[in-house]
Formats: C-alpha cells, sequence, structure tokens
C-alpha cells in the first residue's frame, strides 16, 4: 500500500501544480499560424493562442465601447500576454504562404490588466484619425478610384477608427505626394504629412502590370501581377509608423485579348486586402508600444537660452519617473528641441505647464495630439 502511495505521489504533484498554474490564469496551447512571411505566420499563431488561451476572458468584455480596437491592441500586444512560448515547426503551406506552430502560455490575468490599460488611453486620446491616400496604375495609366485605399479605410472604419475623406488632399498637395514617392524621398512626404489635421497619414503606391496569358479550365485567362507599397505617419511629429512593401499579388480574368483591366483590377484587389492586413496590424503594433513602452512627444521651445534649455531638461525628466521615460534635447537658433518618451498624452503634460511653477518659464501656443509648442517666459 505503501508502495503505491509513493508511486501515485509525482502524478498527484504534477495535478497540484497544474491546478496551480490554472488557478494562477496561464492557460497552455498549442496554434498554427499562417503568414505572408515567416514571421508574420509567428505572429498569426500568437494571435491564436491568444484567442485560444483567454478567449472567454476577451468575449466577456465584448460589450463595451472600441471593443474590436481594444481587442485588436491586446493581439498585437502578444509578447506580454504570452508569458513563454516554443516554436514547434516553421515552413511553407502549399499555397504559398508560410506556417508557424507554437505551443504556448498565455496569462489570463495579463489580458484583463492590459484591456483596462488599453480602455484608459482610449478615454484620454480619444479614438485615432487617419487619412489614406493611395496612388493605383494599371499598365502605368493612373486609375480614378483607388482599390486599396477602399480597402485600408473599410479596415480601419471598422475597429472604430475615425477616416478623413481624402478630399482634404488638394491637387497640388496630391502632385507633390506622388513626386516624393516616385523619388523615395520619405522626409518630403513626412513634410507633407503634416499638413492634415488628422493623428495618422497612410499613403503609398499600388501597380498592376500585365503578366500575360493563361489557360485555366479551357479559358483564356488575362494574367496580372500586382505590387504596392504602404507608409505610415504621425502627422504631428513626422514620426514613420511603418513601411509595408507587398510583392507578387497575382489576379486574372477571362479575355479575349492579351490583357484585360479587370484581370488588373482582381490583382489590385487580392493585393489591397493584404496591405490592409498589413497597415492595421502595423498601427495596433504602434499602440501596443504606446502603452508598455511609452509614446513619442514632441516639445519645441522658442526664445531659449542653451543654458536654459539644459535647466529644462532636467525639470523635465524630474515630472516623473513612471510618466517620463526619458528625454532627449536638440538645441539650434533660440530654440529648444525636446523628444520625449511618455506614458502620458500631450494634453496631459501641457496641463504641467500651465501650474505656477511651469508657466512662470514657460507658454503654450500650439499644442497637438504627440506635439507641443511654446515660448520661454522665464525670469
Amino acid at each position: 500500500m505503501k508502495r503505491i502511495c509513493w508511486l501515485a505521489l509525482p502524478g498527484l504533484l504534477a495535478l497540484l501544480l497544474l491546478a496551480s498554474a490554472v488557478h494562477a490564469g496561464n492557460k497552455p496551447v498549442t496554434v498554427t499560424g499562417q503568414g505572408l512571411t515567416e514571421e508574420s505566420a509567428c505572429r498569426d499563431a500568437m494571435r491564436k493562442a491568444i484567442e485560444r488561451g483567454a478567449g472567454t476572458e476577451i468575449s466577456s468584455r465584448s460589450h463595451v465601447e472600441n471593443a474590436v480596437l481594444i481587442r485588436d491592441v491586446i493581439f498585437a500586444r502578444a509578447d506580454g500576454i504570452i508569458t513563454e512560448h516554443v516554436v514547434l515547426e516553421t515552413g511553407s503551406a502549399p499555397d504559398g504562404t508560410k506556417f508557424c506552430k507554437i505551443r504556448a502560455t498565455v496569462s489570463q490575468s495579463a489580458v484583463a490588466s492590459t484591456w483596462v490599460e488599453v480602455q484608459n488611453l482610449l478615454s484620454q486620446l480619444g479614438r485615432p484619425g487617419l487619412m489614406v491616400y493611395i496612388r493605383e496604375r494599371i499598365d502605368g495609366i493612373d486609375q480614378d478610384s483607388s482599390i486599396a485605399e477602399a480597402e485600408i479605410e473599410r479596415r480601419f472604419l471598422e475597429a472604430g477608427f475615425t477616416v478623413h475623406a481624402r478630399q482634404q488632399v488638394d491637387a497640388i498637395a496630391r502632385r507633390e505626394i506622388d513626386q516624393a514617392l516616385e523619388n523615395g524621398n520619405v522626409n518630403r512626404v513626412q513634410e507633407l504629412a503634416k499638413r492634415f489635421a488628422t493623428e495618422i497619414f497612410i499613403t503609398g503606391t499600388s501597380d498592376a502590370s500585365s503578366a500575360g496569358t493563361r489557360v485555366l479550365a479551357g479559358q483564356e485567362v488575362a494574367m496580372y501581377n500586382a505590387d504596392g507599397v504602404i507608409k505610415m505617419f504621425y502627422t504631428d511629429t513626422g514620426e514613420l509608423l511603418a513601411s509595408q512593401p507587398l510583392t507578387n499579388c497575382r489576379g486574372g480574368t477571362r479575355t479575349l485579348r492579351g490583357d484585360s483591366r479587370q484581370g488588373g483590377k482582381k490583382a489590385l484587389e487580392n493585393c489591397a486586402k493584404k496591405l490592409a492586413d498589413a497597415c492595421y496590424l502595423a498601427v495596433m503594433r504602434g499602440w501596443a508600444t504606446r502603452i508598455s513602452a511609452g509614446q513619442t512627444l514632441k516639445l519645441e521651445v522658442e526664445g531659449i537660452s542653451f543654458a536654459d534649455a539644459v535647466k529644462l531638461e532636467k525639470k523635465l525628466e524630474a515630472i516623473d519617473p513612471d510618466k517620463i521615460r526619458g528625454v532627449d534635447r536638440s538645441f539650434s537658433s533660440g530654440t529648444a528641441r525636446f523628444t520625449i518618451t511618455a506614458t502620458m498624452t500631450a494634453s496631459d503634460l501641457a496641463e504641467y505647464f500651465v501650474r505656477d511653477d511651469w508657466s512662470a518659464l514657460i507658454e503654450i501656443t500650439d499644442q497637438q495630439t504627440n506635439r507641443i509648442r511654446a515660448k520661454w517666459v522665464g525670469r
């Protein structure tokens, strides 16, 4: 009898440990993700792991405002929610995409705390606004409307973003943006993006070109290849949020000739869906970073001496170590520029500057989502 009890002890301990893990809110899962690259396939696997490991926790909160946006930020912040994971297998799927199989442990308590953090951030910032301008061509001919632009707008609207009409991009600005994209002048695109009163500006190109014909099911089909590239900027700071290229999207349609505009549209449509998903994931990762590592704020102070700029930098760093993660300073021609990594918004930071000890030093002249401009009044 004693022998049986001793033999059963390891199994009993294992059960107790498993029960402890479950009680702590950690759930082990094994999932397989897919994507255009091995990296995107592994990210997809991490998302699926969270869905399977904390689906009940997420669905229980789905009735709140901005639930879709909060959920997708949680998916993007997988590294902080999956406590450990092991890649079991990677490879290529029959359709040419990549797959990644992982075994992961999901922290349900981390999902709950992240949900609250994101909800608080949204209450401070509001739903982010964006504008999309994509130049689209078939066989080198500009199209009157953009399939990629419409698909990206639809993707963000569904998540609760405020999407502004592209009519705000006037004809002159469009020509300048097109030229900057053609020349690969990212700095010029950033400069142009600052004109628009939205938090995020998404621009780029999407092109389809004839790839000959193929006979499919006894029908001659005009085939097209489509490529695209998207760049996303925070408009007030000019900070590049993401640069996403996409190549070799194919599409076709039946034809009696060797080319077909409809075939080009089909290739662009296939490209547009992938570009929209890539854009959305990039923005979600940016928001996840804001929560965990802080966001970038810009402070410009005019009419200040170098000595006072150094003192002001020290005063900024002393505001609150939990809210101000770092301050970098540059100085030129009587203007100090501070790049601040913070877990607060520009609006929160601006509130500090109207307090007695701060108002005696600087006076705010302009405040945007991520940027504050001020003049030095220090005495």
